[in-house]
């Protein structure tokens, strides 16, 4: 357990907790933290999906710590720095296991980018999401232009990032910023039973499904089926394709051992 990243592991599921009150900003030490811990759960075997939130109620992440800026200011190799924060995102990004983010209160900037990484989001009925740099003469440094048009289209991700204001939690579900809105303070609940349901299937296979999918965004529609085809011969040369195929033939659930 780190002192800024509280580590739980439950049912086949780590829940990731955030902790930098009082409203878990994104210091360099959050995101070194954050970085090894999901190293740290990458082989972990027990482990076949992560649930990411903030302690509290109210705020996932509000951003990037702003009391580090002038320092990064004077700092002559400053895309080094930059660069290192893109190197825990892209780790959390290309997490070959589910990730969640549960949004439970204010998910601003550098937040914002950091749920942008995970795959599924979930968001609190109060929860405000946005990325509001343009405010500081800024624009998202995390991500935020390059995943945020991907999910939402570039119009919408445009207009986010060029007013800076921040949607609700029901708007973000409507522009398909977030899967799914929870009541407020029932987030990981709601969490946590999609997790149980992803993690009784095989990792082997949603490992695969994450790289199909991932990789193939960036790709031609032949290209991308290619990939899929690679991908869908590896998991036919796995254990859990046997067992799963024996438990629907003795109709009964399947026991994956994710191998």
């Amino acid at each position: 357990m780190g002192n800024y990243v509280h580590i739980h592991l439950e049912n086949k599921t780590a829940v990731l907790t955030i902790m930098n009150p009082p409203l878990n900003v994104l210091s360099k030490k959050v995101f070194q933290e954050l970085g090894e811990a999901f190293e740290s759960l990458r082989t972990n075997d027990g482990v076949v999906a992560v649930l990411l939130t903030g302690s509290g109620d109210k705020a996932f992440v509000a951003g990037a710590d702003i009391k580090e800026f002038p320092e990064m200011m004077s700092n002559p190799r400053m895309i080094d720095e930059v660069m290192s924060t893109h190197e825990v995102l892209n780790s959390i990004d290309q997490f070959p296991k589910p990730v969640i983010a549960v949004l439970n209160g204010l998910t601003f900037g550098g937040g914002c980018e950091l749920a942008l990484a995970c795959d599924i989001r979930i968001a609190e009925e109060h929860a405000q999401i946005g990325l509001p740099e343009i405010k500081l003469g800024l624009f998202p440094g995390g991500g935020g232009t390059q995943r945020l048009p991907r999910l939402i289209g570039e119009a919408k991700a445009k207009e986010l990032m060029y007013t800076g204001e921040p949607v609700s939690a029901e708007e973000a579900a409507r522009i398909g910023l977030v899967n799914k809105v929870a009541a407020s303070g029932e987030g990981m609940q709601s969490a946590r039973e999609l997790a149980a349901k992803i993690a009784g299937h095989s990792l082997q296979a949603l490992s695969r499904i994450k790289q199909a999918v991932d990789g193939g965004l960036d790709r031609t529609l032949e290209e991308g089926v290619k990939l899929e085809a690679r991908l869908f011969e590896e998991v036919f040369r796995t254990e859990d394709i046997k067992e799963g195929v024996k438990a629907f033939i003795e109709k009964r659930k399947a026991e994956f051992k994710h191998r």
